[in-house]
């Protein structure tokens, strides 16, 4: 039996299992890839919200780092939550001379509202790991967070794609529409061209992980050798289904449905038709 495309996730955990660490292992596995996590920080969290967050010892995460890469393949990384420089720092040291596609996912606030990383780390993030992605997938508040320039529209959603590779170095840059009115629309830049990713807006207060959810399932198709574009693409589609199935789970925000797209279309055929 020939092995699996092996992906890794750099992240925090949510014990409530809709976001972070415990979303992207469910998208990975339902995407058939071999998934393997890091943990960046303990949060104690749920649907209404943050309550606590116990970040790890430096050289737990270092140690974590070199078990999985010493041993294991690994053939796309994502990050989510990296709350402070420390640990920026030893992600980049340890990311930069890696031959793999490494996708960032910016968390900067839960769904919730809740801040998920400090101030001073924010620039370090934009000026030291935002270079070494192939990806960045940021929401409109993170885009502009990014850039530092208000985003309300479409040419603008499209003007923040470029400038983060242009300007800030990504390799690619999916800014994500899901909070503007309308249909939800993103747009993929990597360089040279420009693409659009449309679907109809669901009608839902169940999207607690949708962004973890989107770039792990990015991840996963890169690990396997997919194009950018088609990769994202096929990503779309998987977290739209997500929102549509979503769950009524909990007093906040639900979780989305990780095997959403079986109710859609057959997971086989969803894999196998790419």
């Amino acid at each position: 039996m020939n092995n699996p495309a092996c992906a890794l996730t750099i992240a925090g955990t949510d014990p409530s299992g809709g976001a972070g660490i415990q979303a992207d292992l469910k998208t990975f596995q339902e995407l058939r890839v071999y998934g393997m996590s890091v943990i960046t920080s303990v949060v104690a969290q749920n649907t209404t919200g943050v309550k606590s967050v116990h970040h790890l010892p430096l050289d737990m995460l270092s140690q974590q780092l070199e078990a999985v890469s010493s041993d294991l393949p690994i053939h796309a990384v994502k990050t989510g939550m990296i709350a402070n420089i420390d640990m920026m720092e030893t992600i980049r040291d340890w990311i930069k001379d890696k031959n793999m596609p490494y996708v960032m996912d910016p968390v900067m606030i839960a769904t919730s509202g809740d801040p998920l990383i400090n101030e001073n780390a924010r620039g370090f993030l934009r000026d030291q790991l935002v270079p070494l992605s192939a990806l960045v997938t940021p929401n409109i508040s993170e885009a502009e967070d990014l850039i530092g320039e208000r985003i309300q529209s479409h040419d603008e959603m499209m003007d923040a794609a470029k400038k983060i590779v242009h300007t800030l170095g990504a390799g690619a840059a999916l800014v994500k529409g899901g909070h503007m009115e309308g249909q939800a629309v993103d747009y993929l830049y990597e360089g040279e061209s420009m693409y659009t990713y449309t679907s109809e807006r669901i009608e839902t207060k169940n999207t607690h992980g949708t962004g973890c959810t989107y770039s792990a399932a990015i991840t996963a198709f890169l690990s396997r050798g997919m194009e950018l574009p088609e990769a994202v693409e096929k990503s779309k589609r998987f977290v739209t289904a997500a929102i549509r199935h979503s769950f009524s789970l909990g007093q906040g925000n639900g979780p989305t449905n990780h095997w959403g797209i079986r109710k859609e279309e057959s997971i086989y055929d969803f894999h196998d038709h790419s």
